[in-house]
């Protein structure tokens, strides 16, 4: 038998995905699930684009959005379309697929997040929490775009890593 050669998929390409080529399911876990979480979704989406499979929940999900992610988000001409603030829960077998990696953004999750197979690897980036802030509308979403901020330096910084995470048959 030949020797197999992997060569570059292209669009025209009609077979089917194998393991190696399915995307990296990565989950963005904080408390609330409705800011920092949401705007690295949608981040995380827009760079690993279909080598990643960006998700985010909450250890104890606010059930809404925030308006300054929202924004935060749309400034860098992303969109939190079709994502909704859910739990960590949804995730857990059996009712749920895990990820493939778990980032958590805030301490508190970090402590509260459920143990999940052996084989769901954890990192731990924590940012402020925007929605804590005070002052002016202005300064308020100021804290919002600096958050952000982080979380675009942080995932360009580490993408590759994130990317290369193994891929489990969750």
């Amino acid at each position: 038998r030949p020797p197999a050669y992997h060569l570059p998929m292209t669009d025209e390409t009609t077979e089917p995905p194998t393991d190696a080529a399915r995307p990296k399911r990565v989950l963005f876990l904080c408390t609330g699930n409705s800011c920092r979480s949401q705007m690295a979704e949608a981040i995380l989406r827009d760079r690993g684009g279909s080598r990643v499979e960006s998700l985010s929940a909450g250890a104890k999900p606010s059930g809404y959005i925030h308006d300054g992610a929202v924004r935060a988000t749309q400034e860098l001409g992303l969109s939190v379309d079709g994502q909704r603030s859910k739990s960590i829960d949804e995730f857990l077998p059996p009712q749920g697929s895990p990820p493939d990696l778990i980032i958590s953004v805030c301490s508190n999750a970090d402590r509260d997040c459920p143990v999940f197979p052996a084989d769901v690897e954890r990192w731990h980036w924590p940012f402020d929490d925007p929605a804590d802030a005070t002052g002016t509308d202005e300064e308020i979403q100021a804290e919002f775009r600096r958050v952000r901020d982080e979380i675009v330096a942080k995932l360009d910084e580490n993408l590759d890593a994130v990317l290369a995470t193994p891929a489990t048959d969750g």
